[in-house]
């Protein structure tokens, strides 16, 4: 009884770190968001009220309470302006997504397929990117794709446009960005699976009379299914509310959940619309995660 006693212990002690650190970094934050998002904007500091007066006792937190409202979820949910940036940042993020997947399974197959001598090399070239600063990778997508930037400059010179495109500035921009910032983290889980995988079942499926091109479908796609819903997911939770993107690439005609979370928290100093977007934002992250999480509970059934 005393051992297990102490492995129950023991396996409390395991938990305890996570939890803390996930209190502390997200649960409190998260807590501290939500309460400003009740509030109301003031010209104060800080710019929100009410705030607690902790001296106050029962009665100061009272009227505390009772000062708190839904009023910036109402904007929220009445204000197509809100509404029409939630739908744009889902637009931008499963298009880009499925861009991700499309471009990231054969790159991520071929990685897996690649002499073991090589494997090392491949993946360092797909990890070479992170070195760099990001703020100055999208800067460089700038000087690409601005009319007289390289890929026009490049596409003029073989003759296959008249006329420099306009890319920058557009919401194809904007997809080129995301697509290039995010391929890492779709590739990379996706190698992980793919290489794991038993290649006896390809000489199987070979062997039973089906080309690469239908063991691929039939064999390692269904089996790497799993790491591509955690790379997609991986990709499109982050880009939901991606900032630096839409802001340099896309125009001040872009409009993303993050773009807006920024200019209502330093532009318009509204912390407590900020606050409400941000939430909004977490609870639409949410959705995918618990999907995913309950599609594979019943694959593990």
């Amino acid at each position: 009884m005393r051992a297990r006693a102490g492995e129950r212990w023991r396996a409390r002690l395991v938990r305890l770190p996570p939890l803390i650190w996930l209190t502390a970094f997200f649960l409190v934050p998260f807590l501290i968001t939500l309460k400003i998002s009740l509030s109301d904007a003031a010209t104060a500091m800080p710019p929100y009220l009410p705030v607690l007066d902790w001296q106050g006792g029962r009665e100061g937190w009272a009227s505390f309470l009772e000062a708190l409202d839904f009023e910036n979820y109402a904007v929220l949910w009445f204000d197509t302006f809100y509404r029409d940036a939630a739908l744009s940042s889902l637009a931008y993020a499963g298009t880009a997504s499925l861009v991700l997947v499309l471009f990231g399974t054969p790159l991520a197959y071929a990685l897996a397929r690649a002499p073991a001598r090589l494997q090392t090399l491949l993946v360092a070239l797909v990890v070479v990117p992170f070195w760099t600063s990001f703020l100055v990778r999208v800067y460089a997508w700038i000087a690409i794709l601005k009319p007289e930037g390289l890929l026009n400059a490049g596409l003029l010179r073989l003759g296959l446009i008249a006329r420099p495109l306009e890319i920058l500035n557009t919401p194809a921009a904007v997809l080129i960005g995301l697509v290039y910032a995010y391929l890492p983290f779709m590739v990379l889980p996706l190698y992980a699976v793919m290489s794991r995988l038993d290649g006896s079942l390809r000489e199987a499926a070979a062997d039973l009379g089906a080309g690469p091109v239908r063991a691929f479908w039939s064999v390692t796609l269904p089996l790497a299914a799993p790491g591509i819903a955690a790379g997609a997911l991986l990709c499109f939770i982050p880009m939901v509310g991606e900032f630096v993107i839409p802001d340099l690439l896309g125009g001040s005609d872009t409009l993303m959940l993050g773009r807006v979370l920024w200019s209502e928290f330093f532009s318009n100093r509204d912390w407590p619309l900020a606050s409400a977007v941000a939430v909004l934002l977490l609870l639409i992250v949410i959705g995918p995660v618990l999907l995913f999480r309950g599609a594979g509970r019943e694959a593990a059934r």
